[in-house]
C-alpha cells in the first residue's frame, strides 16, 4: 500500500487539520447528546457526515498557511500573526460585546 506517514511536532494542533475534523465531530455528538452508547452510536454516522468536504479544504489550506509561515523561520507569534492576515474575519477582540447587547444591560 502507499501510506504516507507524517511526523508532525508535539503541541502543534494546527499542523494536523485532523484534529479540526473530530473537535467538530466532537461538538456535535455533544450537542446531540442522550448519554447513552446506544445514542453515541446512532449518532457518530451522522457526526461524522455532518463535517462537509468543504470545511475540511478549509481546514487543510489553514494548515498550509501555517505551515508556510513555520518553514519561512517565523516563530509561533509571528506564525500565527502570519496565517491570520489570510482570515476573512477581523476581530478586535474576542470579549468585544455588540453595542446593541450592552444597552441592555444599562
Amino acid at each position: 500500500a502507499s501510506h504516507l506517514c507524517i511526523f508532525l511536532p508535539k503541541f502543534h494542533c494546527e499542523l494536523n487539520f485532523i484534529e479540526f475534523f473530530w473537535g467538530k465531530v466532537k461538538r456535535y455528538l455533544c450537542k446531540h447528546c442522550d448519554y447513552t452508547f446506544d445514542g453515541l452510536k446512532a449518532n457518530m454516522p451522522r457526526a461524522l457526515a455532518s463535517v462537509s468536504l468543504q470545511t475540511i479544504r478549509l481546514w487543510e489550506h489553514w494548515t498550509h498557511r501555517w505551515l508556510d509561515a513555520y518553514w519561512s523561520g517565523l516563530g509561533t507569534k509571528d506564525a500565527q500573526l502570519k496565517v491570520q492576515q489570510f482570515s476573512s474575519t477581523k476581530y478586535k477582540s474576542h470579549r468585544w460585546v455588540p453595542e446593541t447587547v450592552a444597552q441592555l444591560f444599562d
